[in-house]
């Protein structure tokens, strides 16, 4: 399945919607201006929060959160020295069991042209541009059938692309920042 997220470059505040490859609104990412470290809702269409999404404000490397019930769910983290494009890691909590796992960002976050991927090397998620002639238009198509579900792959994507622009110092999802 193929979901499409349209960056607001020039817009204030920093909410979107993230549609289905049909057009229709799947997602809201709903932008909490007003909070002291950046945070994020990702919302379904019929406006229930799924997944709350944090920057951390202290730390050794850029981090954020995804939580859902007050859980966290995965941690994404930039690393410090990236090598051969591994740029991210994601280690991602099963709330049921306890039990982890790790995820890897690889590819090129810069440009979005990156999957995320399981420690074997199975792609779960491709994030791409070159689906699109637009410039602020990226998809994120979901390949694996098990393991973390849409609504994570989704809030991880998120989660890289305002990691990067800190890195980067250009503008934010929405614009802010």
């Amino acid at each position: 399945m193929r979901y499409l997220v349209r960056e607001r470059l020039f817009a204030i505040g920093d909410d979107f919607w993230i549609e289905d490859e049909n057009g229709a609104s799947a997602f809201f990412v709903d932008g909490k201006a007003l909070h002291l470290r950046q945070t994020f809702d990702l919302k379904d269409a019929t406006g229930e929060t799924v997944t709350v999404i944090r920057r951390r404000i202290f730390g050794w490397r850029p981090t954020m959160t995804v939580e859902h019930g007050g859980a966290v769910l995965a941690t994404v983290r930039k690393k410090r020295l990236p090598l051969f494009g591994d740029r991210f890691t994601v280690s991602v909590t099963d709330v049921t069991t306890g039990l982890g796992t790790e995820l890897t960002v690889r590819g090129n976050v810069l440009d979005k042209e990156y999957d995320i991927q399981r420690s074997d090397g199975e792609t779960l998620a491709r994030i791409s541009r070159k689906w699109f002639r637009l410039r602020d238009t990226y998809a994120v198509e979901i390949e694996g059938r098990e393991g973390p579900g849409v609504p994570l792959l989704l809030s991880v994507a998120v989660c890289v692309d305002v990691l990067e622009r800190l890195g980067s110092r250009r503008p934010m999802i929405g614009g802010g920042e």
